[in-house]
């Protein structure tokens, strides 16, 4: 379960450098500067979450199984909260209106407030 938490860590910080970047150069033309910092917040939230999981792939503190829907809930959250977050920040670019998807953002938050509190609840029920 480590080895797929800690690669699943590795994709999503790929993603999300690679996505910084791209909203950095490639979007600054294209879209408004109140939308890259909306843009800006998804890479944000999915780097600290990518961090999350290399700490959740590392530690001893808590079962497999706590890591396993851990790992569910962070990529799920993280698909809903920044990948929604980036198709709303570069809505002006699309023909579809990503705002009647926006619902799922906080969804998503919701998701990844989850899987932080299943780390805080294993830990404090943790014996020694």
């Amino acid at each position: 379960m480590d080895r797929k938490v800690i690669a699943t860590a590795a994709i999503l910080g790929i993603i999300a450098i690679a996505l910084g970047a791209f909203g950095a150069h490639g979007l600054k033309k294209l879209i408004s500067p109140e939308s890259i910092i909306v843009f800006e917040t998804g890479v944000k939230y999915q780097i600290y979450h990518a961090l999350f999981l290399l700490f959740v792939g590392s530690t001893n503190l808590i079962t497999d199984k706590a890591k396993k829907t851990i790992l569910t809930l962070t990529v799920t959250g993280v698909a809903f909260f920044s990948v929604s977050i980036y198709f709303l920040a570069c809505n002006t670019l699309f023909s579809f209106d990503f705002k009647k998807i926006g619902f799922i953002t906080p969804i998503g938050g919701l998701l990844l407030i989850s899987a932080w509190l299943v780390l805080f609840l294993h830990i404090i029920k943790r014996k020694g």
